[in-house]
């Protein structure tokens, strides 16, 4: 049995494999996604500037989940890597050295939230009130985000040996905690004390430490594959190294959207902090449409490394395929959403009349760039389960920093907002080109040499 299951990812049909491992991923990411808005729609019941506060924090709390899904996206890559060359020493290393990593990522953070967050407000805004809620909300998910930390880690491990339905048990459980204790917290009902802003980053990081606690028993109890024994902990240099040789582009490739945001933001707030709690909302709705796909995308990595490091090419690019397709077809139905029903999703959160004026011609016009997107995010994810994740971050850097904020600051000039949402698109297209320029390289080179050497020691 235990044969069997774990060559699951080299063995089942391909859209069936893909469907199996992805469904709970997307399922879980559509909760995390729900849970993100419901955040920011019980906040904007405070008043706008509560809003925006929340929004301006993003760049940090992006930075944060870089840091970690980034290096989560090392470990996963080795570690099911190792599990298809039947390595199991490197599998248990690559499981210890990962949570080595995350203790120290979890350090830096904890520093960010003591030391930097009233200094990362004022630097975007004058206004005493949204900075006095942005520290208020920041320093607390800074300071407790041990639980995201732990969460990522284990359920990546879990990810890593094919079992994500679990995964879609400790995300579900941890969204279901904050949003319930969402309302609990920020209103003070049932005799708990009214905690405002405050409160919504104490139900998010209650949420998170529940989900870690979780996943982590569960790996205890369910995943055999791998065993952490206290010498699998231990720093081992060559081991982290390759985790971070395809984690750190990734960390950088997710980093560059906390300084777009942070640009953006700076952008958006010379027109009015409105514009700004706009372009907040959209991030939060924007994940409903793009946490399905990330939550696919998490159950093609593994596909990807498992049958590349087994040398089985013709599974490798029929999952490739199939991510693709239906990455476009998810972004499709998004693109459909934001053009028809933009109001309709402002208004969730309590958006004023100038809210929408600014709103609805910005979901719009972004939107666009959806389906451009799908393409490039499961393009990105196989160049990650190649060992080539600089493609995917020199991508990410053309479409974020040399062209959407320039276009964006440009735009801006015009002295009217809703050019500014084009820069969208733009980018998004010179991404397209970029990644296809990629994809055919990495064919020529990688790709299509899967499986030779196999085919040579078997000949």
């Amino acid at each position: 049995m235990e044969h069997t299951r774990e060559n699951k990812m080299g063995v089942m049909p391909v859209n069936r494999l893909l469907i199996t491992m992805s469904l709970p991923m997307m399922a879980s990411m559509l909760v995390q996604a729900l849970y993100n808005i419901v955040d920011s729609i019980f906040v904007s019941r405070i008043n706008e500037n509560a809003l925006t506060a929340v929004s301006l924090a993003f760049p940090i709390q992006s930075l944060m989940i870089a840091v970690g899904v980034g290096t989560c996206v090392g470990i996963n890559a080795v570690l099911s890597k190792a599990l298809g060359e039947k390595k199991q020493e490197v599998v248990n290393k690559a499981a210890g050295n990962g949570m080595f990593l995350m203790a120290l990522s979890y350090l830096l953070f904890l520093i960010v939230g003591i030391f930097v967050t009233k200094d990362f407000y004022l630097s975007q805004t004058d206004d005493s009130q949204i900075v006095q809620y942005g520290c208020e909300y920041l320093s607390v998910v800074c300071c407790m985000s041990f639980g995201m930390f732990t969460q990522f880690t284990f359920e990546r491990l879990l990810q890593s040996t094919g079992k994500t339905f679990y995964i879609m048990v400790t995300q579900g459980i941890g969204a279901v905690i904050n949003i319930i204790l969402d309302p609990i917290f920020i209103f003070g009902l049932f005799g708990v004390p009214k905690l405002g802003v405050r409160g919504a980053a104490v139900a998010t990081v209650i949420g998170q430490i529940m989900a870690g606690i979780l996943a982590f028993l569960i790996n205890q109890k369910k995943n055999d594959e791998i065993q952490v024994t206290r010498q699998a902990l231990r720093p081992d240099a060559e081991i982290i190294k390759q985790i971070y040789k395809i984690g750190v582009p990734s960390i950088i490739m997710q980093a560059i959207g906390s300084v777009m945001t942070y640009g953006m933001n700076r952008i958006l707030i010379s027109f009015s902090s409105t514009a700004t709690a706009v372009f907040g909302v959209y991030f939060k709705l924007q994940s409903f449409i793009f946490m399905p796909v990330f939550g696919m995308n998490n159950g093609l990595v593994p596909i990807l490394a498992y049958n590349y490091g087994a040398g089985k090419k013709e599974r490798f690019t029929d999952s490739l395929k199939c991510g693709i397709k239906y990455a476009i077809g998810i972004m499709f139905v998004g693109l459909i959403i934001f053009q028809t029903i933009p109001d309709v999703l402002l208004r969730l959160f309590d958006a004023s009349d100038d809210m929408l004026a600014i709103g609805v011609p910005a979901l719009r016009t972004i939107s666009y760039s959806f389906v451009f997107a799908g393409f490039g995010i499961v393009c990105g994810t196989a160049f990650q389960a190649l060992g080539s994740a600089t493609y995917s971050m020199m991508v990410s850097i053309a479409r974020q920093l040399v062209v959407l904020l320039p276009a964006a600051y440009l735009l801006a000039l015009t002295g009217n907002v809703t050019n500014v949402w084009w820069a969208f698109p733009i980018a998004e297209i010179m991404s397209l080109f970029m990644t296809i320029i990629f994809m055919t390289r990495i064919n020529r080179r990688v790709i299509r040499h899967i499986g030779e050497e196999e085919q040579q020691m078997a000949g």
